[in-house]
C-alpha cells in the first residue's frame, strides 16, 4: 500500500498537507484544486486512510461462538485457583476479540446431548479422558486443549514443560544444600455420572521421583498425596510432622497445598524456612501474601488461556496443521526456600 510520503511527492506537496487532506481536516485551508489532486493521486495508489482499515477491520471481526470445556468441578476451581485463571484468560481473550463465550460445560454433569452443535469450536482446560474427546469430536470439528495434550497429531494445545518446570524448583533446593526433600502433592480426578472415577497421574510426582531416585535422595516415607486443595495440604503435613524425622525441605505440588501446610507448620511450632523450608508451584496471587512468603515456579495462567483462544480463531480460519504451544515458566524466590533475593 502507498504512504503517504509517495503520495506528497506525486502531488507535489507536503506530506502534512497529504495527511491533513486524507483526514478530511476542515481547518486546513488548501486550494480545490490542490485537495483534489491529492485525492485523485491517492485514489490511483489504492490508498486508505487509518479511518477506513480501522473500520474495514472492525467489519471483519469474527463472530465466533466457542465453548469452554471444564474439567474440573465448580468446588475444585474455586479451591485450587491455577485452572480459574486458565478460564479468566480465555473469557479476557474472547471478550477482546467479540467472541461469545456463555457455552460452559463440567465433566461431572457432562451429556453429550448438552453440547450445542452450533459452537464454532471448544476450549478444554484440564486432562480428559479419551473417551469424552470421542464423544466431543461427534459434535464439535475444532478443539484447543490447555494444561493437556492427548493427541497432538489432531489437536492444538497449550502447555507447560512440566520437567523443566518442576527441576526448576529441585535444582534450586540441591544448589541450596537440603538433602532430604519430601514431597506434597495431588491427583487430578475426573468424576462422572454412573461411571467409575478416573484418576491422572500428575507430571510433577512422575518427575520428583525420577530425580530424587537418580541423585539416590529418595525416601518414600516423605512422599504425600492427596488432591489439589488447601486443606488437603494442611492434612498431609500434620500428617508427615506426625510420623517425625521431618526432611529439611518439601517440594509443594501447588500454592493453595503450600498455604495449608505452613498453616500446619506454624501450628507445631515449625518455622520457615529455618528449621523446614517450602518451594511450590503455579505463582497464583495467594503465593506472595502467604504466612511466609512462597518461592514458587511461576506459570502464566492467564496467558495459556488467551493464547488457546488465538490458536482456535487460527485453525478455524484456515490453518490445517495442528500446534501445540509451549509456554515458559520461571522460578520465583521468596522467604520460603530460605534464599531471599
Amino acid at each position: 500500500m502507498a504512504t503517504i510520503k509517495e503520495i506528497a511527492i506525486k502531488s507535489k506537496v507536503s506530506p502534512a498537507t497529504v495527511s491533513r487532506v486524507l483526514n478530511n481536516d476542515d481547518s486546513l485551508s488548501v486550494a480545490e484544486d490542490t485537495r483534489q489532486r491529492i485525492l485523485k493521486v491517492a485514489e490511483s495508489l489504492n490508498y486508505k486512510t487509518m479511518r477506513v482499515r480501522k473500520k474495514q477491520t472492525e467489519s471483519q471481526k469474527s463472530s465466533y461462538k466457542f465453548g469452554i470445556f471444564l474439567c474440573q468441578s465448580l468446588t475444585e476451581e474455586l479451591n485450587d485457583p491455577y485452572f480459574l485463571s486458565i478460564r479468566q484468560g480465555v473469557e479476557n481473550q474472547c471478550r477482546d476479540l467479540d467472541i461469545e463465550t456463555t457455552e460452559i460445560y463440567r465433566i461431572q454433569s457432562f451429556q453429550l446431548s448438552q453440547i450445542n452443535e452450533e459452537l464454532d469450536g471448544l476450549i478444554v482446560i484440564g486432562k480428559i479422558d479419551i473417551e469424552i474427546i470421542n464423544k466431543l469430536k461427534q459434535k464439535i470439528k475444532h478443539f484447543v486443549y490447555v494444561d493437556c495434550s492427548p493427541d497432538e497429531d489432531q489437536f492444538d494445545s497449550v502447555v507447560i514443560d512440566f520437567q523443566k518446570s518442576t527441576n526448576l524448583a529441585l535444582d534450586h533446593l540441591i544448589k541450596l544444600g537440603y538433602e532430604k526433600v519430601g514431597y506434597i502433592g495431588g491427583v487430578q480426578e475426573e468424576h462422572r455420572q454412573q461411571k467409575e472415577k478416573i484418576v491422572f497421574d500428575d507430571e510433577r510426582y512422575k518427575i520428583f521421583n525420577e530425580k530424587m531416585k537418580k541423585l539416590g535422595k529418595y525416601a518414600e516415607g516423605h512422599i504425600f498425596i492427596g488432591k489439589f486443595t488447601m486443606s488437603e495440604g494442611y492434612r498431609l503435613m500434620k500428617e508427615s510432622i506426625a510420623k517425625g524425622n521431618l526432611p529439611n525441605a518439601y517440594f509443594m505440588a501447588s500454592d493453595p497445598m503450600a498455604v495449608g501446610a505452613l498453616r500446619a507448620l506454624q501450628e507445631e511450632n515449625i518455622k520457615v524456612p529455618e528449621d523446614v523450608a517450602i518451594v511450590s508451584f503455579d505463582d497464583v496471587e495467594m503465593a506472595k501474601f502467604a504466612s511466609c512468603p512462597l518461592s514458587t515456579v511461576h506459570v502464566p495462567t492467564e496467558l495459556m488461556g488467551r493464547t488457546s483462544v488465538k490458536l482456535l480463531v487460527d485453525r478455524i480460519q484456515g490453518r490445517y496443521i495442528p500446534l501445540k504451544v509451549t509456554v515458559p515458566t520461571n522460578f520465583v524466590v521468596r522467604e520460603s526456600c530460605g534464599a531471599e533475593k
